[in-house]
């Protein structure tokens, strides 16, 4: 996961506050302040035969631990070593509590990795590029083509100023495997009791929420108790009132863009709407979110908006009668707008001594070939999702969606991007606005004076 809203919880921003503490420390009469760390320069000419490096040891961290994600790292990596045996790879593997932990002392040492996994937020990514300890890889993106395999709606979500300060564009510091959107599961055979057929617009959707409703199912499952799960309610509602490019800059925590405005207002209260008319489960504020998913594969509601990561559990649960579509539009042919990512960038340390060959390692196990190993173990592959062979049924619908949404750059960054404490700050804001303790001006106000005093100040 990349987003810190999601299943692994919020990553905390341990570096950032540590620079903050550090630039305001006020010097000494006569002392001078510490230099600022000099970002790594891309490398101006690269070699991309892995063969003719010598021997070569590249250490390898990553958090791909569980069952499908396990299976295609040794997959690949046994495919790179035996196309490449003068290149041995140590591998470290770890949970992705484990490797925030981590990652964060190894990076400050003399002797860090060659190759990490990095989660993209502000509090990562952001604080390792800002200390240069990541080697920006345009010039491999270059050499290697990188940037025709991706698209940018991908590529941004591991892009940084040299500064660390804007999120989204400047340098490339790494490049992901898999890939994530938040759509809407539905019940196929709810729906068919119900006379419906997946929604086509947003209007649609709504109707179909009135219905399920009348007819006493749950439209909606949601559980809310770990208050981030909600963000994705809004994110999807959002995106049918705020054009792509305001959520994007909002996400990214741009200067000069507003929560404030009469797009978000009419999506809070749409959200709210839903509320008043029943459309969530009973006590959802109160409920998880794996009960409430796990409710949902139980045949417990007709709609569900998550993320495709809970494909294969829920795949499991319903069998043929689970289906996946992105979040309909306003008309039938608008274009697609959904909130998603990428899984943790694979990045380049700026102290390794193999940046070549740490090259050639991340270009294979994202590669074209990569692709099709990640989907026959089970993953989303982030790039070529389109061309991928897979049966037809929900699998195939999340790689429809996932590879229509990137293709047509309608992909918009996860909310809780916006600011290092933003996850908190709206997730508990939108506990209040769902429970009537908060409007949705007074919730938009919290939002902006978290926003703002971050943006304004960065």
């Amino acid at each position: 996961m990349t987003s810190t809203t999601r299943r692994t919880g919020r990553t905390p921003a341990i570096a950032l506050l540590a620079a903050a503490a550090l630039a305001l420390t006020a010097c000494a009469p006569g002392s001078s302040a510490p230099p600022a760390p000099q970002s790594p320069a891309a490398p101006s000419a690269v070699r991309t035969d892995a063969a003719a490096l010598g021997d070569v040891t590249l250490t390898v961290w990553d958090q791909e631990v569980r069952g499908g994600q396990a299976a295609q790292m040794k997959q690949l990596n046994d495919a790179f070593q035996a196309k490449y045996p003068n290149i041995k790879l140590n591998r470290v593997s770890r949970s992705f509590d484990d490797l925030n932990t981590t990652l964060r002392l190894a990076l400050s040492g003399n002797e860090p990795p060659d190759v990490v996994e990095a989660n993209n937020g502000r509090s990562s990514m952001g604080a390792f590029v800002k200390a240069g300890q990541l080697l920006p890889l345009d010039a491999y993106a270059d050499a290697y083509g990188w940037k025709q395999r991706y698209p940018e709606s991908v590529l941004r979500y591991s892009r940084y100023s040299a500064d660390g300060k804007l999120f989204g564009e400047g340098n490339l510091y790494g490049l992901p495997q898999v890939g994530e959107v938040v759509g809407v599961f539905y019940n196929k055979a709810k729906l068919t009791k119900l006379g419906l057929q997946p929604p086509k617009t947003w209007a649609d959707f709504e109707t179909a929420l009135g219905t399920a409703k009348t007819a006493g199912e749950v439209p909606l499952q949601l559980g809310n108790l770990d208050k981030w799960p909600a963000i994705h309610v809004f994110g999807t509602v959002q995106g049918r009132h705020v054009p792509a490019e305001q959520i994007s800059a909002l996400a990214f925590g741009r200067k000069g863009a507003s929560w404030t405005t009469p797009e978000n207002t009419a999506a809070a209260e749409q959200l709210v709407g839903w509320v008043d008319k029943g459309y969530f489960a009973k006590g959802f504020n109160g409920q998880g979110y794996d009960p409430a998913w796990q409710a949902f594969g139980k045949g417990e509601g007709v709609f569900l908006v998550a993320g495709t990561w809970l494909l294969a559990d829920l795949e499991k649960a319903l069998g043929d009668d689970l289906g996946f579509m992105l979040p309909p539009g306003v008309t039938a042919d608008a274009a697609p707008v959904a909130t998603g990512g990428t899984g943790l960038p694979f990045a380049i340390t700026a102290k390794s001594p193999h940046p070549d060959a740490a090259a050639a390692y991340v270009d294979f196990i994202t590669s074209a070939d990569a692709m099709k190993v990640l989907t026959s173990t089970g993953n989303l592959p982030v790039a070529e999702t389109g061309e991928q062979s897979v049966k037809a049924g929900p699998q195939q619908d999340v790689f429809t969606a996932f590879g229509t949404v990137t293709e047509k750059d309608g992909l918009v960054p996860y909310l809780d991007y916006a600011t290092p404490t933003f996850a908190d700050t709206l997730g508990a804001a939108l506990q209040d606005l769902l429970a009537g303790k908060a409007s949705p001006q007074e919730f938009l106000a919290t939002l902006e004076k978290d926003y703002k005093t971050f943006a304004e100040s960065n």
